[in-house]
């Protein structure tokens, strides 16, 4: 087909040997041909470049934390391959509010300006979705295609390093991957999603924040600095 959309390859990171087995897969060649027509034929988000965003921003051997959301933004100008975050400029996202307001009361730091989060990705925590694409205005359309098995795969990959890692689980479908996890040497936080519908359910007042720096500490290492600069670079 003339122009025919194909997928970005793998970033050229730290992150290729680890995962080099996932791309030889019946299933990853299976995904990518899905989501090359679901390009041609309908909108789909994060542009190509930035599908794999959350691996370019935090190498594999910088891996300190790892957030777990499910599908990314389906609104216009929302999703740039970071679960949870938008660019500067981007109205927040609901959740993404209460995941500042549950910040200023856990650590005390000001709500942000803004909802870009790569401040935290470039620090080590991996801001991974569990289905790195969606089409335009319809939640959930790329589920069950294969990007699961993909990121369940980085899910392990991280699962296998030596230092301990924090992962946040958020909801229900996040919680379910702690089977993946080994709790005798790394450290799980979980609660309710941020979302307006489950949020006051658990997730204000469980801290995820301050937790996730008192488990690195213990571990001999560097806290998160949570806070997001006001401008680029800072």
């Amino acid at each position: 087909m003339p122009g025919r959309y194909r997928a970005p390859a793998m970033p050229k990171t730290d992150w290729n040997p680890v995962l080099q087995a996932e791309l030889s897969k019946a299933y990853w060649s299976q995904l990518d041909e899905f989501v090359a027509q679901e390009r041609v034929q309908h909108e789909v988000f994060p542009p190509p470049a930035e599908v794999f965003a959350a691996l370019h921003l935090t190498p594999f051997a910088d891996v300190k934390a790892l957030i777990l959301g499910q599908d990314p933004y389906h609104g216009p100008g929302q999703a740039h391959g970071l679960c949870f975050s938008v660019r500067r400029g981007v109205p927040l996202p609901p959740s993404l509010r209460n995941i500042f307001i549950e910040l200023e009361a856990d650590l005390g730091i000001a709500r942000p300006t803004h909802g870009c989060l790569d401040h935290w990705a470039q620090q080590g925590v991996l801001l991974l979705n569990a289905t790195l694409t969606v089409r335009a205005r319809t939640a959930a359309s790329h589920q069950g295609k294969g990007w699961e098995q993909f990121t369940d795969a980085v899910i392990r990959a991280v699962n296998e390093k030596d230092e301990r890692v924090v992962f946040i689980l958020w909801g229900a479908s996040a919680r379910k991957k702690r089977s993946l996890i080994d709790t005798g040497r790394h450290v799980v936080i979980e609660s309710a999603h941020p979302s307006p519908l489950s949020a006051h359910n658990g997730f204000f007042g469980s801290r995820p924040f301050s937790r996730t720096n008192d488990a690195l500490v213990a571990a001999g290492r560097a806290p998160i600095d949570w806070r997001l600069p006001d401008a680029p670079g800072r």
